[in-house]
C-alpha cells in the first residue's frame, strides 16, 4: 500500500513539475484536464532542438488524430510553443475537438544549416508515429500545421513525403508515416520566386533565405529548388489550407499563391485565405473566421 501511495505522490508531482515548464500564457489556454507531456526527446540525445510536448485531449481515448505544430522563427528563432500567444481560439479548438497537438523544436540555421531543419521534422513525426500507442495516437489520421519558417517545414514534408529524398532523412531513409493534411500560414514556399524581391547585395544584413541555405539562393539556385516545397509537388500529395496576410511585408502573399496554384494544377486539393489587412503573423489571425475554417479542414480530412 505504501508503495502504490509512493509511486501516485511521485506521479502527481512530477506531473506538476512537468505543467510548471509550460508559460502560462499556454497554460491559460488549455482547456481543463489537458494532459500535458513536456520535453520528450524525438532523437535520443539531450539536445533542446530535439525537443517535443504532447497535448492530450481531456479524459483522453484509446486513439485520436494527431496535429503536429512547428513553430516560426525565421529558422533561427522561437520555441515549441512559438505562434500559439495569438492562436489561442485554435489551440483550444484542436484540443477540444478531440486531436492530439504535439507541438516541436528544430536546429537553427545557426547551428546547422538546411536540410538539417526537414530532418528533424521528419524525425520527430517518425518518433510520434513509431510510439503512438504511448500518446493515444492514431497513427494513420496526422496533418501538420505551421507558421512562416514553420509553414514552409509543414509544406515540404507535405509535398515531399510521398518522395524518396533521403537527405531529408537523419538515416538517409525514408520513414512510413502519411501525412494526410497540411495547414500553412504564411510560410514561403519558393526560394526561386522569393530571388525576385531580394538583394542582389546583402551585405551584412543577411536574409533567412541565406541563413537558411548558407548561401544566397541566387547564388546557389540548385539549393534554393531543392529546399522548395514547389520542387516536389504532385497528383500524391495531401490537401492543403493555405492562409497569407494581404500586406505581409516579409513573405509576398505571391508564394503563398504559388503554391496553391501549383497544388491544383497537380489534382490537388487545396484553399487559399488571404486575411485582409493582415501582416506577417499577429491577432488577425487569431480570430473565429480563421479558427472555424482550420477546424473545418481537418475535421474533413481526418475526421
Amino acid at each position: 500500500m505504501k508503495t502504490v501511495s509512493f509511486i501516485l505522490v511521485f506521479f502527481i508531482l512530477t506531473g506538476s513539475l512537468l505543467f510548471a515548464q509550460v508559460p502560462s500564457f499556454v497554460k491559460s489556454i488549455l482547456p481543463e484536464g489537458t494532459v500535458i507531456h513536456t520535453d520528450i526527446s524525438y532523437a535520443a540525445d539531450t539536445s533542446s532542438f530535439h525537443k517535443l510536448d504532447i497535448y492530450l485531449p481531456p479524459n483522453p481515448k484509446k486513439s485520436h488524430p494527431l496535429l503536429i505544430w512547428i513553430h516560426g522563427g525565421g529558422w533561427t528563432a522561437g520555441n515549441k510553443y512559438g505562434d500559439m500567444d495569438y492562436m489561442k481560439l485554435l489551440v483550444k479548438s484542436i484540443l477540444d475537438s478531440g486531436y492530439v497537438l504535439a507541438s516541436i523544436n528544430y536546429r537553427f540555421a545557426t547551428e546547422a544549416v538546411f536540410p538539417s531543419q526537414i530532418q528533424d521534422c521528419n524525425q520527430a513525426i517518425n518518433f510520434l508515429y513509431e510510439n503512438a500507442g504511448n500518446y493515444s495516437i492514431d497513427k494513420n489520421r496526422i496533418a501538420l500545421i505551421g507558421f512562416s519558417a514553420g509553414g514552409h517545414l509543414a509544406s515540404l514534408v507535405g509535398t515531399s513525403n510521398n518522395n524518396e529524398i533521403q537527405e531529408f532523412y537523419p538515416i538517409r531513409e525514408k520513414p512510413n508515416f502519411k501525412i494526410r493534411a497540411v495547414v500553412d500560414f504564411y510560410g514561403p514556399s519558393d526560394f526561386i520566386a522569393r530571388i525576385g524581391s531580394m538583394k542582389l547585395d546583402e551585405g551584412n544584413q543577411k536574409s533567412t533565405s541565406t541563413n537558411l541555405l548558407g548561401v544566397q539562393p541566387v547564388l546557389r539556385p540548385d539549393l534554393a529548388k531543392f529546399a522548395s516545397p514547389t520542387t516536389y509537388i504532385d497528383k500524391y500529395d495531401p490537401p492543403f489550407l493555405i492562409i497569407h496576410g494581404e500586406k505581409d511585408q516579409q513573405v509576398p502573399v505571391t508564394l503563398s499563391k504559388l503554391l496553391d496554384s501549383y497544388l491544383k494544377l497537380a489534382g490537388v486539393s487545396s484553399e487559399m485565405i488571404i486575411v485582409p489587412g493582415a501582416p506577417h503573423s499577429g491577432e488577425l489571425f487569431g480570430t473565429d473566421a480563421i479558427k472555424n475554417k482550420v477546424m473545418i479542414f481537418l475535421n474533413t480530412h481526418l475526421k
